[in-house]
C-alpha cells in the first residue's frame, strides 16, 4: 500500500536513490545554504546518517559550509535555510538565486519566516537592544520574511524542523524527473489516521485543522496541539478556523492570532 504523502511522489516503494551516473559530473550539483536561523534543517540532512550515503552516492555536493570545506558556485539544487532578517541576508539569497538552477526553501523559517517573525510585531528599538543590548546599533536588521517574498522559489519543504522523509521524497522525485507537491490538505487528517486523540478535547488551542499536513502529526502523537510550523494548507481554511473559534469553541481569538503568528504561519492581526 502507498501511503498518502508517497501519493504526492509517485515512487514505488521498492525504488530507491536512482543508481550513480557513469561520471562525477554527470551528478546534479547540490549545495545547502543557511540565512538567519538555528540551522537546524541544514544539520537534517547531516542527521540523514545512512540515507545521507545514499545521496551521495547519486549527487554531488559542492557547497555545504557545515559538512565540507570547499566551495563552488555552479549549482544544480541549492536549498536554502533560514529566513531574510538582515540586509545581509537579502543580498546573499538574491546571490544565491543567481547561482542555484533550482532554489528550495527548506524549514520553517525559508518558507514562513518562521519564528524570526516574531520581531515584526515589536518595536525595533525594544527587540534590538533586549538581544544586542548597547551594540545593537552594530547590528542591521529587517523584518524578517521567508525567501519567496525577496527570490522566485521554486520549491518549499515547510516545518521546524523540515521532514527528513520529505526531503528524501524530493530528492527522489529531483532525480527520478518527476513532479513533486507538499501535501493539500490539513494536519486534522492525519490525527484521523492515526487516531490520535484531537487536541480540542484537552482544551488546548491546536492548529491542526488548517496547518498544512506531511510531518504525520508528529506533535499530537506526542500530546502536544499543532503550532502549524509547516503553514496554512489555505485561505479557506483559516477562514473556517475563524468561524469555529466564534461559533463552536470558547476560545480567545487573540490566543488564537498569537498561535498562527508564532512561526509566521499568519501575520494578520485577527482572524478573517
Amino acid at each position: 500500500m502507498i501511503s498518502a504523502p508517497e501519493r504526492f511522489c509517485p515512487t514505488p516503494q521498492a525504488e530507491q536513490l536512482p543508481a550513480p551516473s557513469a561520471g562525477p559530473t554527470a551528478k546534479p550539483r547540490i549545495a545547502i545554504f543557511s540565512l538567519t536561523s538555528c540551522e537546524g534543517c541544514s544539520l537534517a540532512i547531516l542527521e540523514l546518517e545512512d540515507e545521507l550515503l545514499a545521496i551521495l552516492g547519486a549527487v554531488e555536493i559542492v557547497n555545504f559550509r557545515e559538512g565540507m570545506s570547499e566551495r563552488a558556485w555552479d549549482i544544480d539544487i541549492g536549498f536554502v535555510d533560514g529566513a531574510v532578517s538582515t540586509p545581509h541576508d537579502e543580498q546573499q539569497i538574491r546571490r544565491l538565486r543567481e547561482h542555484c538552477k533550482t532554489l528550495v526553501a527548506i524549514g520553517a523559517c525559508a518558507c514562513l519566516g518562521g519564528v524570526n517573525t516574531l520581531k515584526n510585531h515589536q518595536s525595533e528599538e525594544a527587540y534590538r537592544r533586549y538581544v544586542y543590548g548597547d551594540r545593537a546599533r552594530l547590528f542591521p536588521t529587517l523584518a524578517a520574511q521567508p525567501l519567496s517574498a525577496v527570490v522566485k522559489v521554486d520549491y518549499e519543504l515547510p516545518g521546524c524542523p523540515m521532514t527528513n522523509e520529505e526531503f528524501l521524497r524530493f530528492v527522489k522525485c529531483m532525480l527520478a524527473g518527476r513532479p513533486f507537491k507538499l501535501p493539500n490538505y490539513a494536519v486534522c487528517v492525519e490525527c484521523k489516521r492515526r487516531g490520535i486523540l484531537c487536541r480540542y478535547e484537552s482544551g488546548d488551542i491546536c492548529l491542526g485543522p488548517v496547518a498544512r499536513a506531511g510531518c504525520d502529526a508528529i506533535c499530537p502523537q506526542y500530546g502536544t496541539a499543532c503550532e502549524a510550523c509547516r503553514g496554512i494548507v489555505s485561505d479557506e481554511a483559516l477562514a473556517a478556523l475563524g468561524r469555529n473559534m466564534r461559533e463552536r469553541y470558547d476560545v480567545p481569538l487573540d490566543d488564537v492570532v498569537a498561535s498562527l503568528r508564532l512561526f509566521g504561519a499568519s501575520q494578520k492581526g485577527e482572524l478573517p
